[in-house]
């Protein structure tokens, strides 16, 4: 039976036998016996790669130690709320600070209110569909769809599936915007931004 360690765009934690691109962390999601008991435990929230130094661990989801979570790529991550690791890939992170112009304490303090209401809930955003890089995700209805060129893909757990024309006007934006940023100055760092289903 799969883990619920796979992360949607929006952030939610589900259940699938998929694997994913990317590799993160929120904290310790889960209880002793590995079940999800909350969305997040600080405000930390980042992508890893999914191998570094060969570490590994016999089993996931171990009492008291960080939930390993799995996101389908970067495009994901992002749209999630996710950040790259100063570890596993600092030289992203060097870089991915330098394009937000604040260290890593201010970033996370940001993308966790662009990402999360007071109430806990999750915080979507209003942006013109035009002015959307490539990468970012919109809500049409109420699935996730990744922009790409001309087109929007609707996003799975094991890859995009349906095309569809990028609408004209207004979108419900998904991604936090200061990732949206990143991904508008050309972001590209060492894990796939884009799975092969694109």
């Amino acid at each position: 039976m799969p883990l619920q360690n796979r992360v949607t765009p929006l952030g939610e934690l589900i259940a699938d036998p998929a694997r994913g691109l990317v590799y993160g962390n929120r904290g310790c999601l889960h209880d002793e016996q590995g079940r999800i008991r909350r969305t997040f435990a600080v405000k930390r929230w980042i992508a890893c790669r999914l191998e570094f130094k060969g570490r590994r661990r016999t089993r996931l989801l171990q009492p008291g130690r960080y939930t390993e979570l799995f996101f389908l790529d970067e495009a994901t991550a992002f749209a999630a709320g996710h950040r790259p690791c100063a570890e596993c890939r600092r030289e992203d992170y060097n870089r991915f600070v330098e394009l937000l112009g604040m260290r890593a304490d201010a970033i996370d303090e940001r993308l966790h209110g662009e990402r999360i209401r007071a109430s806990g809930e999750r915080r979507l955003h209003q942006a013109r569909m035009s002015d959307l890089p490539d990468g970012a995700f919109v809500l049409e209805g109420a699935e996730p769809w990744l922009v790409l060129g001309d087109e929007l893909l609707r996003w799975t757990p094991s890859g995009y599936a349906e095309r569809r024309a990028r609408p004209e006007g207004d979108a419900t934006l998904v991604t936090p915007p200061s990732l949206v940023d990143a991904l508008r100055l050309g972001w590209q760092g060492v894990v796939p931004l884009l799975h092969p289903s694109t």
